[in-house]
């Protein structure tokens, strides 16, 4: 995967002007930004990042090739020479005040499109398997760059696939964020009051390619859809582990609606990557594995079935895992060393509490009034250990007291719901 960077076009100049600031410079500082959102937002980097300005040499030897096969042209002017209205400029002029580069048409600079050509060319050839970037790039842009690589590499067909992204709307107004209109949130402002699996779940839940409404609304029920999830991984280990009270599920059943889950969600997939119904297959397995999970807590004896709800946690953790999201998300204190140190931390944490709050019940075989002193006097315990979970909770670390044991989970607390925080 290769991603090209325009690091020198005419917003650019014209900015780093007015800032007194080279392009090179200007340009540098916002990719560098762009860099850490994208890795903030868990988005993997690409293999190279191709800057335009670190390939003119090859950008001017690909439009020669382009009029050495008939398929360019010079013109004095750029606007009055052009021999048809749709034609669009490989290399334009250099201009006062801007960057430029020798080559054989005089002094300037590469036009849009052949940056991207040339690029995508350098590292894949005549071949290009897929291609992506926003709806608004399909037209003129993409179709202006497949004409110049079908030209230069005299091939019938450069790219395989394009996949073309919705932008993301304001909720209403029918407008795509951007700087320009300046209706937009930052990443960074964006990732002050949700986690970055909150994001990716919101964009999971609409078709790549379609306009996304971004509201508070849908903000929230992708946080409530991954604390469900979440809280179901968890109730399922507990159950697996036997500290959650329950006797057995319809395994069958469950067994029959994994398999088929698993099917749904590999056909969704394959269908121009519909994740709306591969996320609403993974969410319809978790709320029949809690309704079993519910059913088995009101029999607590009798056989137990780990085998069925370990798989389906399994499942649900390596879907969520491929689109990368993360459950709960194993957290570090910086300078405590390693997350699984931290983890491990907890653990003792919450047995020792776990201890002390089973001390505190424990009424032995006393008589009725020395029974109830007895619990009076360990009444300060149970409060301390109220206070405890209370104040980790405050950290993200939610502790559910169940049936003889207590388990514990490491949540991200930028998935709650803020206005249930206030």
């Amino acid at each position: 995967m290769v991603m090209g960077i325009t690091d020198v076009d005419d917003k650019i100049i014209r900015r780093a002007n007015e800032m007194s600031v080279s392009p090179a410079s200007l340009a540098r500082l916002y990719e560098e930004d762009f860099k850490q959102d994208m890795a903030a937002l868990k988005v993997l980097p690409p293999t190279a990042y191709l800057r335009v300005t670190e390939h003119v040499p090859q950008i001017v030897a690909f439009i020669e090739r382009l009029i050495a096969n008939g398929h360019a042209y010079c013109t004095a002017k750029v606007d009055s020479d052009k021999r048809h209205a749709s034609d669009f400029a490989l290399w334009k002029a250099a201009k006062p005040q801007e960057p430029f580069w020798g080559s054989p048409w005089g002094n300037g600079r590469p036009g849009w499109h052949i940056e991207c050509s040339t690029i995508a060319s350098l590292v894949f050839g005549s071949r290009l398997d897929i291609h992506s970037g926003g709806v608004d790039l399909a037209f003129p842009h993409h179709e202006n760059e497949i004409a110049q690589c079908e030209a230069f590499h005299q091939c019938p067909q450069w790219g395989n696939y394009f996949l073309h992204s919705g932008h993301l709307h304001v909720k209403g107004g029918g407008e795509k964020m951007s700087k320009s209109l300046k209706n937009y949130v930052t990443i960074k402002d964006f990732l002050r009051s949700a986690s970055p699996d909150v994001f990716r779940l919101f964009c999971l839940r609409s078709s790549y390619r379609s306009a996304v409404d971004y509201s508070e609304g849908a903000l929230l029920e992708a946080r409530r859809l991954l604390r469900a999830t979440a809280a179901f991984v968890e109730d399922a280990r507990a159950y697996v582990r036997g500290q959650l009270a329950g006797g057995p599920v319809q395994e069958d059943v469950l067994w029959e609606r994994l398999g088929r889950t698993k099917a749904a969600v590999q056909a969704a997939l394959a269908d121009d990557f519909d994740t709306v119904r591969a996320v609403d297959a993974v969410m319809d397995l978790v709320h029949h594995g809690n309704r079993q999970l519910k059913a088995a807590a009101e029999e607590p004896r009798g056989a137990r079935s780990p085998a069925v709800l370990g798989a389906i946690v399994a499942s649900v953790e390596q879907f969520f895992e491929t689109v990368g999201i993360s459950l709960a998300e194993r957290q570090c204190v910086p300078g405590a060393g390693s997350p699984a140190a931290l983890h491990s931390l907890v653990e003792e944490l919450v047995r020792f509490r776990l201890k002390v709050r089973q001390f505190a019940l424990a009424s032995g075989e006393a008589p009725g009034e020395a029974r109830q002193q007895r619990l009076l006097e360990r009444q300060p315990l149970l409060e301390a250990c109220d206070t405890l979970r209370r104040d980790l909770a405050v950290h993200g670390i939610s502790i559910k007291d169940r049936s003889g044991s207590s388990t514990w989970e490491l949540l991200d607390q930028r998935t709650e719901d803020p206005k249930a925080r206030s």
